[in-house]
């Protein structure tokens, strides 16, 4: 990942929101041709013939689109899913590093994310196997028009069409990660029982900055929480909940 992430950065400004469309475009390809997959994902077929694969299959593309795919394809990776989640990461960042300086895609995927979150039906149609994926593009398209920039569309429009297995909630805040980490951010998860104080927000923004750089609070609300905080930052959990605390006592109590 980190050789296709370097792949992105050498292209420049020349990477935008069309090479992202057809990334985005040959992963579904990929993901729908078993052929395809099983040769990509065989590491005994040699890297030159994998590129050759991809430059005779996606010849149609951009030229950045298909470097990508070329770089992407001459890597081995451990399943299927990880080639898919490259080829897709790629469109993201490529998304975040053209975006225009006015457009915060991380909060425009974080308020669709949060939106998603209260309203049940609402998930419940973006995850229905039911459903088609045109059909759940066509809601999304209805649902940000006119609240969202055209590169949060993008992005959205590709997490509901080709899910992978993953729920709704997860797929936004995975790309959110991704599209700040493109910019040098992290993204601090905090869940509370009631949203915080703006200023307290802000505190907690830098106490945590200093340990973990530049950061992103993203709030969540959670009644179950009852009182404190819990912080996630990537791997790290940092639980000071009054849950966490009560669910300790118990099990002190039990002992």
């Amino acid at each position: 990942m980190a050789r296709s992430v370097s792949a992105l950065a050498d292209l420049g400004s020349t990477a935008d929101l069309a090479t992202a469309e057809d990334l985005f475009s040959a992963g579904r390809v990929v993901a729908d041709s078993a052929q395809l997959r099983a040769v990509l994902g065989d590491p005994t077929v040699s890297a030159e013939g994998k590129t050759a694969l991809v430059k005779r299959v996606f010849r149609s593309l951009s030229a950045p689109a298909v470097g990508l795919l070329t770089v992407i394809a001459a890597q081995r990776w451990s399943s299927h899913d990880d080639l898919l989640g490259a080829i897709e990461e790629l469109g993201i960042r490529a998304i975040a590093g053209s975006a225009p300086r006015n457009v915060d895609i991380v909060a425009e995927l974080l308020t669709f994310g949060g939106a998603v979150t209260s309203d049940a039906r609402l998930e419940l149609a973006l995850r229905s196997k039911l459903a088609s994926p045109d059909s759940k593009v066509a809601l999304v398209e209805r649902l940000l028009d006119g609240k969202a920039s055209k590169e949060t569309v993008a992005i959205v429009r590709q997490l509901v069409a080709q899910p992978r297995g993953r729920s709704v909630r997860e797929s936004l805040r995975a790309a959110a990660r991704m599209v700040a980490a493109q910019s040098g951010q992290t993204i601090a998860t905090v869940y509370a029982a009631s949203p915080l104080p703006a200023a307290q927000a802000e505190r907690l923004r830098t106490v945590l900055s200093a340990s973990y750089g530049d950061l992103r609070i993203n709030q969540v609300v959670d009644p179950s929480i009852i009182g404190g905080l819990r912080v996630q930052i990537g791997d790290d959990v940092i639980d000071g909940s009054i849950a966490s605390r009560l669910a300790e006592l118990r099990l002190q109590l039990a002992g």
